[in-house]
């Protein structure tokens, strides 16, 4: 395989690759190998599509941040009857 070495990346930019990388729960290297190759190809990994559903989010959430959710939300399940009339 052949390797590279990219140098003088600055602080933000180094940042935010690592951030991506942990938010898909990639080591770095993974995460900037897709990228790479999505980049030169047109393609994150031959053979499969890419998604733009909220897959990557299930059981992302702890326990307390799901109630806070169901509890922020829960005034949408309430129907007002007047307005369906």
């Amino acid at each position: 395989m052949t390797q590279f070495s990219i140098r003088d990346i600055d602080p933000a930019t180094a940042a935010r690759l690592k951030r991506n990388a942990q938010r898909k729960g990639q080591s770095l290297n993974r995460y900037l190998q897709a990228a790479l190759r999505k980049m030169a190809v047109g393609e994150e990994r031959p053979g499969y599509a890419e998604h733009n559903d909220l897959d990557a989010l299930a059981g992302t959430w702890s326990a307390a941040q799901a109630r806070a959710f169901e509890n922020a939300t829960a005034p949408f399940a309430d129907v007002d009857k007047a307005l369906w009339r």
